[in-house]
């Protein structure tokens, strides 16, 4: 997601309205690539249940992966990240900090999660829970499930 957000707005804000932007942009991409018969998965946090909600509506073949991750772990993994300069470095510490000192960081928008809340979707067809198993086995799951949906899938 951030990977196109930054094509989209080169100095992104994170502003309220430049999300919703975002996020129709991220979804129209993806729908006229479905359209076009390619397989695709969209990869975001997309933590408004009206983002979700307009995927769905746009996409024919439409499956919500929602991945349960406490802070915690976001925290950590964040932490192993590569810097690849697609995502900011520390941004659920800085978050985090900023939201216990009231102080301003720069460049830093809202973090869901931490800023925002997440909204629970109760009709994702696939949910896991990243408590207690790797990135790597989740995929796997995620994967065997999405066959159930689209035997074609990853072929």
């Amino acid at each position: 997601m951030d990977s196109i957000r930054k094509k989209i707005f080169p100095k992104p804000t994170y502003s309220d309205r430049e999300r919703d932007a975002a996020y129709r942009s991220f979804v129209l991409i993806g729908s006229f690539l479905s359209k076009t018969g390619a397989t695709t998965l969209l990869d975001a946090t997309g933590h408004k249940l009206a983002w979700r909600q307009f995927a769905r509506n746009e996409c024919q073949r439409f499956v919500e992966v929602y991945i349960k991750c406490p802070i915690e772990i976001c925290i950590k993994r964040e932490s192993m990240r590569k810097n690849n300069n697609a995502v900011r470095k520390k941004l659920y510490l800085n978050a985090l900090t900023r939201l216990k000192k009231g102080k301003r960081i720069s460049g830093l928008g809202k973090v869901p999660g931490v800023d925002e809340p997440f909204e629970e979707s109760l009709s994702a067809e696939i949910v896991l829970d990243s408590s207690h198993e790797s990135p790597r086995l989740l995929a796997e799951k995620a994967i065997k499930k999405l066959h159930k949906f689209e035997p074609k899938i990853f072929r």
